[in-house]
């Protein structure tokens, strides 16, 4: 079911037949693979794409360049295999900021080396941290300096035992 590109927020977008906000944009089926496809392995030329995708190179690069202009591709990246490269913790961290500082905090957070993620959410907890850490020491430095932060009332830290999915990829 293709549907019309419309990289304006001016009206709700359809995906799979369900409304969602007006500010997501409706996209094509094509472009809906493409990025599966980008997403599976960026490296691939536009050609091999198009092959793929049952189109021409040139619908390939001008799909590939309106997706880069509306912001729905940010860029490119490796998927990386952590634990190999030496990080050998993750830790999900519940932080419980005071005095409605919550965005100002979070943004400071996000600047930390070895931050991953940074979530507000609903719940008993104001906003949750993803990091890696190569050991211990590192993990136990970052914990201490979130508590360091001004407004940071309240830390609880997780490790992760056993990653059994990690993939923020769209599916296909």
């Amino acid at each position: 079911m293709s549907q019309e590109v419309s990289f304006s927020n001016k009206r709700p977008a359809v995906s799979g037949g369900h409304s969602v906000h007006p500010e997501h944009l409706a996209i094509e089926e094509l472009d809906r693979k493409l990025i599966v496809a980008l997403e599976r392995d960026c490296r691939r030329s536009n050609r091999e794409l198009a092959v793929e995708l049952r189109v021409s190179p040139s619908t390939v690069i001008t799909h590939v360049k309106n997706l880069e202009a509306a912001g729905l591709v940010k860029g490119y990246a490796a998927t990386l295999d952590h634990q190999k490269l030496g990080y050998e913790l993750t830790a999900v961290v519940e932080v419980i900021v005071s005095k409605g500082k919550l965005l100002e905090m979070e943004r400071e957070i996000a600047k930390v080396p070895g931050v991953c993620a940074v979530y507000d959410v609903t719940g008993a907890t104001d906003g949750i941290v993803i990091g890696k850490f190569r050991d211990r020491e590192e993990l136990s430095r970052f914990a201490k300096s979130l508590l360091a932060m001004p407004f940071v009332e309240r830390t609880n830290t997780h490790i992760v035992l056993t990653t059994v999915k990690e993939d923020f990829r769209l599916p296909p």
